[in-house]
């Protein structure tokens, strides 16, 4: 009875506090951007994120979007305090951040692990804010991979001629496009996926999740197949209008973010074990290094350009070459 009457006691003083917790807590508005909508594996993490915020002195509203445009929009006009997209979006608030995603430059979620950790320490604090903005967040999306409806196409030479779909926000895609001949054909993430379904593109690409999610098996069939080579590192980023939120807010959420690393991974390893083994492409090494100098070439050319950022580029080419001091890129007079 006494040790009943005592766990009751500690659920209602555990219950008092987390109310008193929210009641303190400023109440804030995040559009969550995933293709699934609030059913998503996205608007999922958003949720645990959510409480974890309470203990900053915020409550989230979550806002679920299917269009990232609509929710970027949103963000900017103030509709939304923050919001949550991909590394690709958030370049135009963030360049430093928003070239995490640069084609080819992050071989491995090992890789972006080692990235993430070192830009979201205290010391890298500055690099995070851009004007009015700050990223608070970044979480591991999956690798993209090269979707095309022929196996046969699995080196750099026979992309050439293909309709490839690209994302219309991101230049840096349609200049790798034209730059091994294919044809880009712009799109937005609401429709990409339906046009590789249905034929109007020769590839697509994208992480592991759009697989089931977009039934691509669709337009995988009959030839089709997934290059298993990995052309970047997706990313999922946060980030806030920073004047609307208490002071040390976004460290915070970068440690939150970070601790929470492993647990992302293992969840679009889970997607990448959904694609069956007879649909993986192998690529030999001989062609993976041709990939690889294709790659090296765009990213100093999109740095040149002024699309990707060179600090974030050189902390990526330092990193490769800490773990493979043997690649060529290594020795290259032309470095990041």
């Amino acid at each position: 009875m006494i040790f009943s009457r005592y766990i009751s006691t500690s659920f209602v003083c555990a219950v008092l506090i987390m109310t008193s917790t929210t009641a303190l807590a400023e109440k804030k508005s995040l559009c969550v951007f995933d293709l699934l909508g609030a059913n998503g594996p996205t608007f999922s993490q958003m949720k645990d994120y959510k409480t974890a915020a309470l203990n900053w002195g915020v409550e989230l509203i979550l806002k679920p979007y299917t269009s990232e445009h609509v929710a970027t929009e949103d963000f900017k006009s103030g509709l939304c305090d923050a919001v949550i997209f991909t590394g690709i979006r958030s370049r135009q608030f963030n360049p430093f951040t928003g070239s995490l995603d640069a084609i080819g430059a992050l071989p491995s979620y090992e890789y972006l692990k080692s990235v993430i950790s070192t830009i979201s320490s205290e010391k890298a604090a500055k690099l995070m804010v851009t004007d009015s903005y700050e990223v608070v967040g970044i979480f591991p999306a999956g690798s993209a991979y090269l979707f095309v409806n022929d196996r046969t196409i699995d080196t750099v030479g026979e992309l050439a001629g293909k309709r490839i779909a690209i994302l219309d926000v991101d230049p840096a895609q349609l200049d790798m496009v034209k730059f091994v001949g294919a044809s880009p054909v712009g799109t937005s993430i609401a429709d990409m996926y339906s046009k590789f379904n249905n034929g109007s593109v020769d590839i697509t690409f994208g992480p592991a999740l759009v697989y089931e999610a977009m039934e691509l098996i669709k337009g995988l069939e009959p030839n089709g197949g997934v290059i298993n080579f990995p052309i970047g590192q997706l990313t999922m980023q946060m980030v806030i209008q920073k004047d609307k939120f208490p002071a040390g807010f976004g460290q915070k959420s970068r440690d939150y973010a970070l601790s929470q690393f492993d647990q992302g991974v293992e969840l679009v390893k889970g997607y990448e074990s959904k694609i069956p083994g007879k649909l993986w492409i192998p690529i030999p090494q001989k062609d993976m290094t041709n990939y690889n100098e294709v790659f090296r070439q765009a990213r100093i050319r999109l740095r040149d350009k002024g699309i990707y950022n060179s600090k974030m580029l050189t902390v990526m080419r330092r990193l490769r070459c800490e773990k493979a001091p043997q690649m060529q890129e290594c020795s290259a007079s032309d470095k990041e």
